[in-house]
């Protein structure tokens, strides 16, 4: 730390002693301006007086008023400027008394606001001069009486300069400290929304293959003494699952990986242009499906259409397990205007996952991807039985913050 740092922190630090210092060095100028008097009459020249003791004690009384200055500045204005005014009734010929009076009206503007100052400042100045030039000796257009004038105009203005630096710097330092919390807090909302992403593509991933590896382990272990052949098929499927799982797994959890790594998935998101890859695997899996799209040639954005994928296989993933195993399933992607509407439909008996469940994380997550991209979802049990997931998503991508997805 540099020494005028420390001393700038010192001072802060101990208000009061630098005040005292102040009065002090206030009170030698004034002693020793008392010991001057200019002479105007054939030339400009200066001699030697000695002031009278109540100058002296007025001068006293100032300074030691200086020293509170900070705690209640408008008293010690009031009294330093009725003492200037006792001195400039009574004394002859005067000392600088009113110096305390400039000093203290200085900090009143430093300190209040700019109104306050200009009542204060044009009231200490009317009543300082017009004491100046209505008592004494002098015409009342003498250079003593107009400097008192011009420094109380100084002081006045000389504080409210200060005090409008101050407020500036001051309002800097906030708007830095702002911008600086915004940064964070946007830095942990983007964190946020991250991992929460990937952990819906978890679960997404996760549910889905696990329940087709299910399935398919079931029906192997069911006909593996009667139809091996049949069951050698249903294990097949159950290795193109778990290759499947294992690849959207690795692409998932390889967004984690630093930029630099040469081992970061560089392959596309899934999206509808699979959904027939999709539906197959189900199909595989023993459930029947059938899909109808009115959406050609319809280019929607990388995150819209990963949601109407995962949005589809969720659903799907909750018909293969809750529908029961004759269940039929219906998926329908159609553009309707500017947006994409995403429909599965059931005629399971099953109960699908409720969405206030403790258990199950598929509607909700649903929900999670349908809100972040402004849409509307709607999930619940069809009249006469089945499931209905309804989903409407925007072509037109927009997020809450009004930027794109990463």
């Amino acid at each position: 730390m540099s020494t005028l740092a420390r001393a700038k922190h010192q001072a802060k630090a101990h208000p009061l002693a630098l005040d005292a210092v102040l009065a002090l060095a206030v009170l030698v100028c004034m002693v020793a301006g008392s010991f001057v008097e200019p002479r105007h009459r054939d030339s400009v020249s200066w001699a030697l007086r000695t002031p009278d003791p109540l100058s002296l004690v007025l001068m006293a009384l100032g300074a030691a008023a200086l020293v509170f200055r900070r705690r209640t500045p408008m008293t010690v204005l009031a009294l330093t400027g009725t003492l200037s005014v006792i001195e400039s009734l009574t004394g002859d010929p005067r000392t600088p008394v009113a110096m305390s009076a400039v000093i203290a009206l200085y900090t009143v503007a430093s300190t209040t606001d700019r109104p306050t100052t200009w009542r204060v400042g044009l009231l200490t100045m009317t009543v300082l001069t017009g004491a100046a030039m209505s008592a004494g000796s002098l015409p009342w257009y003498a250079q003593e009486n107009l400097a008192i004038f011009a420094w109380t105009g100084i002081g006045a203005t000389a504080g409210d300069a200060v005090r409008s630096r101050r407020a500036f710097v001051q309002a800097i330092r906030e708007r830095a400290e702002r911008a600086e919390r915004t940064r964070e807090e946007e830095a942990r909302r983007r964190v946020a929304e991250e991992r929460l992403r990937i952990a819906r593509d978890l679960h997404d991933v996760v549910a889905h293959h696990i329940a087709l590896v299910n399935v398919q382990a079931g029906v192997a272990a069911h006909v593996m003494d009667k139809r091996p052949d049949q069951a050698k098929e249903a294990l097949g499927h159950v290795r193109e699952a778990s290759r499947s799982a294992l690849g959207e797994l690795r692409a998932t959890v390889g967004l984690l990986r630093q930029s630099d790594d040469p081992e970061a998935p560089t392959e596309p998101a899934p999206g509808l242009d699979r959904l027939d890859e999709l539906t197959g695997t189900f199909r595989n899996a023993g459930l029947h499906i059938e899909v109808a799209r009115a959406d050609q040639g319809t280019t929607l954005p990388a995150a819209v259409d990963l949601a109407a994928y995962r949005i589809i296989q969720e659903a799907l993933t909750n018909v293969q397990k809750h529908a029961g195993p004759q269940a039929k399933a219906e998926v329908s992607v159609v553009r309707v205007g500017p947006h994409i509407e995403i429909t599965v439909l059931d005629d399971g008996s099953g109960e699908h996952e409720p969405q206030d469940s403790g258990g199950g994380h598929g509607l909700l997550g649903m929900r999670e991807r349908v809100t972040a991209l402004r849409g509307t979802l709607t999930t619940g049990p069809r009249y006469g039985g089945g499931f209905r997931v309804h989903a409407i998503l925007p072509v037109k991508n927009r997020t809450p913050t009004g930027e794109g997805p990463a």
